[in-house]
């Protein structure tokens, strides 16, 4: 019986060292892209703060303030470009690929306001007629935000396509 007990405690020490070690790992992600991003601001001769966390077992970054509109683009197209450069200068750094988030002037966290809105929206559209329903074609940011609020309904969404004309199909019962 203490065997069986030893043996519960030692998975559970060890599930607590990973989560540990990959928090770790993910501050340090996000400390390297924090550099990154600091001097490519420099390069630019922008201001902006750049704030670090950890959201949903990955590194998130934010920049704020200042006219950082242009780092953006008209659809977040620039603020794309320059997280998958991000990610690669960490995957550099560390060895590791990065999976980590980049906003700045809050363009992510309004779109995702603005995406489950819409998926709400979708969602009774296809409650009421019984028939799924298209969406537009979204980057990979855009359709996880639709699935987990689809999910979150209660309904059952895909994505059909290659990108970058992959879209979300909310799906009838």
């Amino acid at each position: 019986m203490s065997e069986v007990v030893e043996a519960v405690e030692n998975t559970e020490k060890s599930e607590k060292l990973e989560k540990k070690s990959l928090v770790a790992r993910l501050e340090e992600e996000g400390d390297v892209a924090a550099d990154y991003l600091e001097a490519l601001l420099d390069i630019a001769d922008l201001d902006g703060d750049i704030d670090i966390d950890v959201e949903n077992d990955r590194a998130s970054l934010a920049i704020a303030g200042g006219a950082l509109g242009h780092l953006v683009g008209d659809r977040g197209e620039v603020l794309d470009a320059i997280q998958e450069l991000t990610r690669l200068a960490v995957q550099t750094s560390t060895g590791e690929r990065s999976r980590l988030m980049l906003d700045i002037d809050n363009f992510r966290g309004d779109k995702k306001e603005e995406l489950a809105k819409l998926a709400h929206e979708i969602a009774d559209q296809v409650k009421a007629s019984g028939e799924s329903v298209k969406l537009r074609p979204m980057n990979a940011f855009e359709r996880k935000v639709v699935h987990d609020t689809i999910q979150e309904i209660g309904l059952t969404s895909e994505s059909e396509g290659k990108d970058p004309n992959r879209c979300v199909v909310v799906l009838a019962e």
